[in-house]
């Protein structure tokens, strides 16, 4: 998603009570005209249980007035609001032609020890209050999964950590290591800790600081019932859904402005991975396969398809096929796969990369941009089962912190990216529809 610096002090009063009514408020409106046409989506899934939630969100979606102002939008990449219309259609997931391939996600034992997060989850919760508690818990149901943006003046729903003790904050901590492996831990602190930097680099700590990220959770924890929680805010996105042993982990944003600074003494890095995986991917084909898989040898400022407010994003498949890539090319495809499913603890990313795998053969690969070790470039990895970017954008907002400039072209500086799941299973989507459906104490 685009990012640029618009001058609206009036979004950018995170850290005010003006800017906290706001929040409330714009994000209300935004919840209200979701709810004018998504109806349907929650009322298709069946059971009892799908109504009552259905019925609890409206009235909460509609409690406040319509505010005057809403935040702009855009196509592609996801705006942060209504001026993007996708925002107003029930969720339906990424297609190649807008008709889902049935059966590639079903409720089964995976193995995954869901437990230390699920502990983790109710321990966040009880450390929060009562009026927190009420901010930040959500029906899992709830439209609150699709209202996501990686904008910085974005105004979100949820507990920020500004608005959290330090005991609090500890445990939202806790909640993301149980969730997250190391590498995935590390890389959010890292954007945080980058977005502070570049913030008092440019003397906009107001709007880009470390604390602006904000935790909802939908649904109450539990080893049966599905729920899942989301962390939000500048250059990251988290949304984690939880059925049993089941965990999907998408749609998550990942990014970066800039991608490398200084940091007290200290070279902080983050979002390098994905940049590295795919140049040694498109690097490794033939001159016959590049000419396949490159769609363009220049990169436009922002390529992004899929970003916020882009659930129902049809694409079909460009590019380079699986099937056309001999033992050492996919694993080096896998390899870009795995620098975002490597996110999550080893035993749910190893069940993603196994579903991955299976269909390797009908993935596609689209490039754009130049191919050298520092050229800016897009690579998109689409298969039924898994969608990935990675999106070099041109300077944003945070330019001024490495010596750049609004206007000037697409840099490893600045990066965007995003994994997602198709064909419905974003948020867990599918899985929770089939829960609904399948469970006795549902219908």
């Amino acid at each position: 998603m685009t990012e640029l610096d618009t001058g609206d002090a009036a979004a950018r009063e995170t850290g005010t009570e003006a800017g906290r009514h706001a929040h409330a408020s714009r994000r209300n409106f935004m919840r209200k005209v979701f709810f004018a046409s998504g109806a349907t989506a929650v009322a298709t899934m069946g059971g009892a249980g799908a109504w009552a939630a259905l019925a609890d969100d409206t009235t909460d979606a509609t409690a406040s007035a319509v505010p005057s102002g809403a935040p702009s939008g855009g196509p592609g990449g996801g705006a942060g609001g209504p001026g993007n219309m996708t925002i107003t259609e029930d969720f339906f997931g990424l297609t190649t032609d807008g008709k889902r391939i049935d059966d590639l996600f079903t409720i089964h034992s995976t193995g995954v020890d869901t437990a230390p997060v699920i502990t983790a989850a109710n321990a966040f919760l009880a450390g929060l209050t009562d009026d927190q508690k009420t901010s930040t818990q959500f029906t899992v149901h709830s439209t609150e999964w699709r209202m996501w943006s990686n904008v910085d003046s974005y105004e979100r729903q949820g507990v920020s950590l500004a608005d959290l003790t330090d005991t609090q904050k500890a445990l939202g901590t806790a909640l993301l290591k149980a969730a997250l492996s190391a590498d995935g831990l590390e890389t959010t602190e890292k954007i945080r800790k980058i977005n502070q930097a570049a913030g008092e680099a440019i003397g906009n700590t107001n709007s880009f600081n470390e604390d602006a990220y904000y935790w909802t959770v939908m649904g109450t924890p539990s080893d049966s019932e599905p729920w899942g929680f989301q962390f939000d805010g500048h250059h990251l996105v988290v949304n984690y859904f939880v059925l049993g042993d089941q965990v999907v982990m998408s749609p998550c944003f990942w990014g970066s402005e800039p991608t490398s600074m200084e940091i007290d003494g200290e070279t902080v890095t983050v979002c390098h991975e994905e940049v590295v995986a795919g140049l040694a991917f498109i690097n490794s084909l033939t001159t016959a396969q590049q000419a396949v898989a490159i769609e363009s040898s220049t990169k436009s400022n922002e390529s992004m398809k899929a970003g916020a407010f882009s659930d129902n994003a049809v694409q079909e498949y460009t590019g380079l096929r699986g099937n056309a890539l001999d033992a050492a090319q996919k694993t080096k495809l896998l390899g870009i796969v795995e620098a975002f499913v490597g996110r999550a603890k080893a035993d749910a990313a190893k069940v993603r990369m196994a579903e991955v795998r299976k269909h390797l053969d009908d993935t596609y690969v689209t490039w754009a941009g130049g191919t050298g070790d520092d050229d800016a470039f897009y690579v998109r990895v689409h298969s039924p089962v898994v969608w990935v970017e990675v999106d070099c954008q041109a300077p944003g907002p945070l330019a001024g912190a490495y010596g750049a400039q609004q206007g000037d072209g697409a840099t490893q500086k600045h990066v965007h990216s995003v994994i997602r799941t198709p064909n419905g299973n974003d948020y867990g989507r599918e899985l929770l529809r089939q829960h609904y459906l399948t469970s006795p104490h549902h219908r």
